[in-house]
């Protein structure tokens, strides 16, 4: 099973979001996600997170939170377990040119009015309203969600 990061960074009431416009077959493509990505032989998802935000966005984010912990299985893809983090504090200024996608500053009120997987309105839900810790599997059939369940 790979594993993952996934980043939601805050500015007052907004977040950056990733547009996934840039690669070719690529299964996120056209959907909006946060930033993050594989975590490398040897790394923590702490440090993973951090150097792929940098990467992708050219911000050094301070103290990243681990805020849960996401499992897919698929029938199309390969199964990931993913850490979901959130940060509000970060050096820099980001660089909109990512070559994986279109970075955007997007209101809370408009997440859920993006093109997101089915899953993520789920966890995101819980993000943006709870402090809760998020422990939670999720099934797909293609890109379809067919099953979540918590713990």
């Amino acid at each position: 099973m790979k594993e993952t990061t996934l980043c939601y960074i805050k500015k007052n009431n907004e977040y950056l979001f990733m547009l996934r416009n840039k690669k070719t077959n690529d299964p996120n493509g056209g959907k909006y996600i946060g930033v993050g990505g594989k975590l490398e032989k040897g790394e923590t998802p702490l440090q993973c997170v951090i150097r792929e935000i940098k990467e992708e966005t050219n911000l050094k984010v301070i103290s990243p939170t681990l805020r849960g912990e996401i499992y897919f299985y698929s029938d199309t893809y390969d199964d990931e377990k993913m850490y979901l983090f959130i940060a509000d504090k970060y050096e820099g200024d980001v660089d909109y040119d990512c070559n994986e996608g279109t970075l955007k500053w997007i209101s809370k009120e408009d997440i859920m009015g993006l093109n997101l997987w089915e899953g993520d309105r789920v966890f995101l839900k819980e993000l943006l309203e709870s402090d809760d810790y998020i422990n939670l599997s999720l099934w797909y059939e293609g890109d379809k969600l067919v099953r979540t369940k918590r713990g």
